[in-house]
């Protein structure tokens, strides 16, 4: 025999009202989904393309096949004078003045700042090299490696460090750094100790775009910190070669006055054996690799602390790479260390 559900030995009343509940329920739950149901689906975004990245507006575009179009005079190691195009001689530059292995960016600007620097020179010739435009001698000009040297100094890395300078190259051809319109003096030196320096400061001349600025690079740079350490002897030996109207006579520690120091932190001037030098001399006299300095004098020791590597004046090479890693572009990199500059082509009545 089958049993009745429960609810059906009720009287008819309570089965009316289990009823309406029950039908009350269910309309209460069933309503959302009524009203949603004739809702349309709101359309979803079109994805946007992803191939392409959007040229960012006011970003310095190069101008491809410019550089091959230009041919320079080369003085060589050997003394002759080669003719050759603007590219081949900033592909040597680029090679032999920083190091490959820095981030693409970094390698940019120093291309644009090997550029410029050789459309000043040529702007601006001087009696160095009568015949030549350029050298490649650092202390004259820039530095300079053909193809076969570069790759022989990179070895294995030979392919993928030559092609990082040929991108940097084709993503900056014929831009120069321009002030009011001209090409600038493109200094650049490798580390900075925190700031650059003022041309002012160091060669005594006001340079409108190259003003001390401050730098990021620091103790992950090879060499930032460095200690020289003299002698008594050797040290008024040495410095005498250069200044030899200075008087040792007395104790070490009456030799040197304590240094007076620029705004970026540099040497200024300060007094040795009874001459007043600037830093950049006694840098140079002494063999330190920057004017960034403190000094000891004892009786057995002469010590010199050091920070950073080059003139100071410019472009930091490690400064410039450090930007790189932080995400800053050429440009930014470029207007960053030459104050007040544009990077542009150079226009066409100067070319």
């Amino acid at each position: 025999m089958t049993q009745r559900p429960q609810w059906q030995g009720l009287d008819p009343w309570a089965r009316k009202v289990l009823l309406t509940g029950l039908a009350m329920v269910l309309l209460i739950f069933l309503l959302p989904f009524l009203f949603l149901s004739g809702k349309e689906e709101e359309p979803r975004p079109t994805p946007l393309p992803t191939a392409t990245l959007p040229v960012l507006e006011g970003a310095p575009q190069p101008v491809s096949g410019w550089d091959e179009g230009q041919t320079l005079r080369f003085l060589r190691s050997d003394g002759e004078v080669e003719v050759m195009t603007l590219r081949d001689y900033l592909w040597g530059v680029v090679a032999a003045e920083m190091p490959a292995a820095f981030r693409p960016e970094a390698l940019k600007a120093q291309a644009v700042a090997a550029r410029t620097y050789c459309f000043h020179q040529r702007q601006s010739p001087g009696d160095k090299h009568p015949d030549a435009d350029v050298c490649g001698d650092y202390t004259c000009c820039q530095a300079y490696l053909t193809r076969a040297q570069a790759e022989e100094n990179w070895g294995e890395d030979a392919p993928r460090y030559g092609e990082k300078i040929t991108q940097a190259l084709d993503g900056t051809d014929g831009l120069l750094c321009l002030y009011e319109g001209e090409p600038i003096d493109a200094l650049f030196f490798s580390s900075a100790p925190g700031n650059t320096s003022d041309a002012v400061e160091v060669w005594g001349t006001e340079v409108p775009y190259l003003r001390s600025v401050t730098s990021p690079e620091g103790e992950e740079v090879p060499g930032w910190r460095t200690v020289v350490s003299f002698t008594p002897e050797e040290f008024a030996a040495r410095f005498s070669e250069a200044y030899p109207q200075a008087d040792f006579t007395g104790t070490p520690e009456t030799w040197i006055s304590v240094p007076a120091l620029a705004p970026s932190g540099t040497v200024a001037r300060m007094d040795i054996g009874g001459v007043e030098v600037t830093g950049a001399q006694v840098r140079q006299a002494m063999g330190l690799r920057s004017a960034h300095f403190t000094v000891e004098a004892g009786e057995e020791e002469i010590l010199f602390q050091v920070t950073g590597y080059g003139h100071g004046v410019g472009m930091s090479q490690y400064g410039a790479n450090a930007m790189a890693k932080e995400g800053k572009s050429f440009a930014q990199i470029l207007t960053w260390y030459y104050t007040g500059v544009t990077v542009a082509p150079l226009p066409e009545e100067k070319t």
